[in-house]
Parts: C-alpha cells; structure tokens; sequence
C-alpha cells in the first residue's frame, strides 16, 4: 500500500518534444498523401538548419551543446516552421524561416524557456511580411509528382502554373472581394477545385490528422485541454453565428475548423507552454482571443489566414493575462499575495 508523499514520476523536455514530434506524424501523413513527398523534404531541410543554428547559438553562448541539441525543442520548431511553409518554397526561404526562428526568436531572447514569442510564427509572420508571393504558392492536392517540386524548392524553377494552386481560404478571399463575381458562399465552395466536403480538398484531411494527433497529446497529459477546446469552441461558435446572420459573406464552422491551420494552431502552437498563459483560466482566454482574432484577419484582414498574427498578438498580452488569472493563495481571501 502506498501513503503520501506520492513522488510522480519526473518529464524531461526529451520525452515531450519526442510525443509532441510524434503527434504531428498523422497530419504529415495526410500531407504527404495528398501533397506529395516534397513537404519531408521542407522537414529534412528545416530540421538540419535548426540543429545546426541551436549548435552555433549554444557554443556562442557557452552552453553544454550535446545536452540541449538532443532535448528536441529545436526540432520541433523546425517542423512546425516547415509544416506552416509551402511546400514548394525555395529552399533559401525555409532556412531563412528557421534561422530567424533559432537564432532571434529564441536564442536572442535567453533560449528555450526564455522566448515571450513563439519562434514557428515569428518565422511564418517575418517571412509572409518581406515575401509574399512565394509566401502564396501551395501545390495542387491532385499533382503529386515530385521531380517539377523538388526543382522548384531547390533550382529555382518557379513556371509552377501546372502545380500551384490557391489554397481554400486564399480563393475565398479573393472571389468574395471581387465584385464581378457576386458569388454566394454556396456559389463558391461548389465551384472551385480548391475546396472539399467540409473544407479545402486535402485540407480537411490534414486538419484531421492534426486533430488526432493533438487529442493524444491530451491523452498523454503533454498538453491540456484549456487551450484546444477554447479555440476550437470559441472559432466554431463565431463562424457559425456570423454564417447564420449573412451566409452570402460568412462561411461556417466547419470550413475555419478544417482549411488552413487552424487545427495545428490549436493543438501544437497555441498550446506552447513558454510564450503562453500558465493558469488554466488564462489558458482559456489566450485561446478565445487567439480564435477571435484568426477569424477576424481571415474574414477582414489581408492575409488569408490569420492563425500566426493571432498567436503572436496574444503573446504580448500573456504576462497581463497571467498576472489578471492567478488563483487566489490558500489561506487568503483577497487573492494571490504581491
């Protein structure tokens, strides 16, 4: 029989990064399926670029370089840079990404545990901001052939009109603001290769990979519930009631839930314990106001999907948020002592 103290076993940052590099595979599967093998490519790439910034940054600042290059923190950031990048980017712009991400977005700022910003989305914002139109070329999910890819990422070979393709929420944008077109909503998503059931063709399928592999991180208490279930909630039930009062303009839930990234927001970047709210109420609010924002940059904004803005928005407002959610200290009814 046991009695107190009860000593739970200890988590290294290894074993989480490894679940959490674990957790995105069903997502890369379906990527993989219906965009072709050229994203493991954008993962190899980005993945050697992170381990060989963190090893420079480490040796730079006199840390033990083999005990934090093998904590897997840097690799986890490589793929999320490369999961949030086309496919089909130069090879150039994905380095670029993640050296920003490394090397400024957190080594810059004290290294793992220090950064007040997701590195991932400094690296996505920075990159859309200064190139945007390679920021915009996504592959068509029917062409699969990788040889005119892997060209295209690594000699330059940009005649890509038999490849690119707009993806969903960059179509919808671009037929709603056209006024020409006078298309409803229903009008739109039946008439465009883009778009699938319930989103974008291919879309849905790695929004549901991301879903899946983000309710086992659940599972396996790497993350907790606060953050996914806010966004998702709080994305879904804004849609659907602005689809309701005028469904010429708005689309549904559905749509936002399964088109861009906001299933991989939810589950593995809002959900980033360093640049994000530590108390389970501040978790809730940071996800609320991270989906409210998505919605408002996707439907109003100039950028077709505003996940990396809102998380990066919310990130500034995290020590406020903390220091306004802290529970109250037992013993003590006025709150949480100075």
């Amino acid at each position: 029989m046991h009695t107190s103290p009860h000593v739970l076993q200890s988590t290294s940052v290894r074993s989480v990064m490894l679940k959490v590099l674990a957790a995105l595979l069903p997502g890369i599967f379906a990527y993989v399926w219906f965009f072709g093998a050229i994203i493991l490519v954008q993962i190899a790439l980005a993945s050697v670029a992170a381990l060989c910034a963190e090893a420079l940054m480490l040796r730079l600042r006199g840390k033990p370089v083999l005990l934090f290059l093998t904590d897997g923190s840097a690799l986890v950031t490589a793929w999320l840079v490369a999961l949030t990048f086309p496919p089909i980017a130069p090879w150039w712009l994905t380095v670029t990404g993640v050296l920003i991400a490394i090397v400024v977005a957190k080594h810059l700022y004290g290294g793992l545990g220090q950064n007040p910003f997701n590195p991932a989305m400094v690296a996505f914002c920075t990159m859309i901001v200064a190139y945007p139109q390679l920021m915009s070329q996504w592959p068509r999910a029917d062409f699969n052939t990788f040889a005119p890819m892997f060209n295209a990422v690594f000699s330059g070979y940009r005649e890509l009109d038999a490849i690119v393709m707009a993806t969903p929420l960059d179509a919808l944008r671009t037929v709603l603001r056209d006024p020409e077109q006078r298309l409803t909503i229903a009008g739109i998503l039946g008439s465009h290769a883009t778009f699938g059931n319930i989103g974008g063709l291919g879309w849905e399928w790695v929004a549901a990979g991301y879903l899946l592999g983000g309710l086992w991180l659940i599972q396996q208490r790497i993350i907790t519930w606060h953050v996914p279930a806010a966004f998702v909630v709080t994305l879904a039930v804004i849609a659907a009631t602005f689809n309701i009062l005028n469904p010429e303009r708005f689309v549904g839930a559905n749509f936002h839930l399964f088109t861009g990234g906001a299933m991989l927001g939810a589950f593995f970047i809002a959900t980033d314990p360093v640049s994000g709210c530590t108390t389970p109420l501040g978790k809730l609010i940071f996800a609320a106001g991270a989906a409210l924002l998505t919605w408002i940059i996707r439907s109003f904004g100039a950028y077709p999907d505003g996940m990396a803005f809102a998380i990066l928005l919310m990130n500034l407002l995290v020590p406020l948020i903390d220091m306004g959610t802290q529970p109250k200290v037992f013993g003590h009814k006025k709150g949480p002592l100075p």
